[in-house]
């Protein structure tokens, strides 16, 4: 653990101090986009951010090289060569995109690129589902899927950076409670080493969301912009690739037949995780459709969007939507806690937490102030900046 907290520190504080500096010059050189019609924020602000947090991200994937806990990430290289060329891919797409607008179909063309880079090159791939032997017999189906899985992510997290803190609070808290139960699920399948891929990057995360949010949080001097959240959504996916999808996928075996719903948390807590970017994006994906549009055409209906609309203040908006991500994959966690107790029915602590909180959630989210927030009281550096929508 004491090698995990020490990559969290160490990313986070490259990361910061890479987010001052991008910042600094972002305002010296005005290297940020004119304000759009639906974007929230007044201000133009530099949109840059996702650079810090790849060379925060890719510092600390090289320094582990030197580090002895951190030798079987290593054998073979070509794993993680592939995932630091696929995000280097997605940043300097993403930076190009954010200064000067980059053609939808291009960017979906990087996108599925980078998911070829880690499958293909890297050999993550989405082999077998931690239920039974269920196994994907063909390579090219295993391929498809692992790719469709790391491009939707992406997409899903970007979609939902629209608020001051936003994207890094919800991955912050998401990673966070996957770094857990990575942790724990190697530990209880009787590991000679609590170490892996997954547990590895997700502390990355972990630390490069830390060192990024001062200078987000609202009224936010810095956006990550797409180069920020589709490597966020690109490592996210590839770390839940690696727990869940390779040859040592956990089997109902290991959980006990009387605990066969531990046999599940493995599918379902990487969803869990990013539950609300994916929930936004399949809304917009069905609501542009339906309107006989681009599914990735602009529009200001996103989920943050329509809290503002009912009286949320930003603000309290972001904090919402931490609380759902917190509450719902915490009751997952707890879930698989309880699964592997002595004692009969103990996931139901995880269940009884996530009726609460639910209902908690939904009360504050149903239930704006009663007064309406003013202009003045919209923090002036939120922004939507979803991925593929034409600028």
């Amino acid at each position: 653990m004491k090698q995990y907290l020490f990559t969290i520190i160490l990313t986070a504080s490259i990361t910061f101090a890479l987010t001052w500096a991008v910042w600094r010059l972002s305002l010296k050189f005005k290297l940020y986009p004119g304000i759009r019609e639906r974007d929230v924020h007044k201000t133009p602000t530099p949109r840059l951010g996702g650079i810090a947090m790849f060379i925060g991200i890719a510092a600390a994937i090289l320094i582990s090289a030197a580090n002895p806990f951190f030798e079987r990430m290593w054998s073979p290289p070509q794993t993680l060569w592939s995932i630091l060329g696929a995000a280097l891919l997605i940043a300097v797409i993403g930076v190009i995109d954010d200064l000067w607008d980059l053609d939808w179909m291009i960017k979906l063309a990087a996108q599925f690129l980078a998911a070829g880079i880690i499958t293909a090159g890297g050999g993550l791939q989405i082999l077998s589902l931690p239920v039974g032997d269920m196994i994907l017999v063909s390579p090219w189906v295993s391929i498809s899927i692992t790719m469709f899985a790391i491009v939707v992510v992406m997409n899903a997290v970007n979609f939902i950076d629209g608020l001051d803190g936003l994207v890094a609070g919800v991955c912050l808290i998401a990673n966070g409670v996957f770094f857990v139960y990575a942790y724990m699920l190697t530990r209880d399948s009787g590991a000679t080493s609590y170490f892996n891929l997954a547990t590895f990057l997700a502390a990355v995360l972990i630390g490069a969301c830390i060192g990024f949010l001062p200078l987000n949080w609202t009224p936010a001097k810095l956006f990550m912009g797409d180069s920020g959240a589709l490597v966020l959504g690109l490592l996210m996916a590839t770390s839940a690739i690696a727990l869940t999808g390779q040859g040592n996928a956990f089997n109902p075996e290991q959980f006990g037949r009387s605990q066969l719903l531990g046999a599940f948390i493995p599918i379902v807590l990487p969803l869990v995780i990013v539950m609300l970017p994916l929930l936004d994006f399949g809304l917009a994906v069905f609501r542009r459709m339906r309107a006989g549009k681009s599914p990735f055409s602009p529009d200001r209906k996103h989920l943050h969007h329509r809290m503002l609309d009912v009286g949320h203040h930003a603000r309290d908006a972001v904090l919402i939507f931490y609380a759902w991500t917190a509450v719902i994959s915490l009751s997952v966690l707890l879930m698989y806690i309880g699964t592997r107790q002595d004692w009969p029915g103990g996931y139901l602590v995880g269940v009884g937490f996530g009726v609460v909180g639910v209902a908690a959630c939904l009360v504050v989210t149903l239930m704006p102030p009663k007064r309406r927030p003013a202009a003045s009281d919209t923090p002036k550096s939120s922004v939507s900046s979803p991925t593929l929508e034409p600028k």
